[in-house]
């Protein structure tokens, strides 16, 4: 991390907890205006191939009720 950086936090962090979560909030959003074009459409295809498998009837799934199941089993 750089020296402003580092300055930075040192003075952020005096700040009230509301003024640090607007500010939090605000850099994690200015991160999404860095977003990479080439994996924007290689989501946008994937999520178009998938449709078509469910619209088709060729995807392969499992039921909610199994789903849940499996992830009670695995977190308790």
């Amino acid at each position: 991390m750089t020296e402003t950086a580092e300055k930075l936090k040192l003075e952020l962090a005096q700040l009230s907890v509301q003024d640090r979560a607007e500010l939090a909030y605000f850099l994690i959003h200015s991160l999404d205006d860095e977003s990479d074009g080439d994996v924007e459409s290689a989501w946008e295809s994937e999520l178009d191939q998938r449709m078509n498998s469910i619209e088709n009837g060729t995807a392969v799934g499992e039921s909610a009720s199994q789903v849940i199941a499996n992830l009670r089993a695995k977190y308790s």
